[in-house]
């Protein structure tokens, strides 16, 4: 299950039809990473905000004061984290920063920032099943994951693992 909020400050940067088409492919992306870990399907809470929050939580929980693009919090981590493998926990992004980076990469108009915003899902989905990009074979690892789960959540027909 997905639970995806866009907070009212940013709605207005894509149109709906595209928001749409995110929350289906975000929904793949978990249900494919539900798979791939042999659940029947993983809890993951998603929300597309504004820079001035992202700030925020960014400076409250990483002490690093300024905006990010993408913050995850794993329920996985910690005491107890295992008692129950399929909530996964928060992904937060930040949509003025994806459409900056969108501008950066040359991803144009709606449909780059949609694609920057589908990348930092999946960004934040690894974190949550616990990659991450310390060092360059991390990094490749977790690419690699993250390419896998944006192909199942655009492929059409039934999900498969990823």
């Amino acid at each position: 299950m997905v639970d995806l909020a866009v907070a009212g400050e940013v709605a207005a940067a894509l149109p709906a039809a595209l928001w749409r088409r995110f929350g289906v492919e975000v929904r793949r992306m978990a249900k494919a990473a539900a798979r791939h870990e042999g659940l029947a399907d993983v809890e993951v809470a998603v929300r597309l905000t504004t820079d001035d929050e992202i700030h925020a939580l960014n400076r409250s929980y990483r002490k690093k004061d300024r905006p990010t693009d993408v913050l995850a919090f794993a329920q996985r981590e910690g005491p107890g984290g295992a008692l129950h493998p399929e909530l996964l926990g928060d992904v937060i992004i930040s949509v003025p920063t994806a459409k900056r980076q969108a501008g950066a990469r040359k991803w144009r108009g709606p449909e780059g920032l949609y694609r920057e915003l589908l990348f930092l899902a999946s960004h934040g989905l690894c974190h949550l099943l616990g990659y991450d990009h310390r060092d360059d074979a991390e990094e490749a690892e977790m690419n690699a994951r993250m390419a896998q789960l944006r192909a199942e959540a655009q492929r059409r027909g039934r999900i498969r693992a990823a």
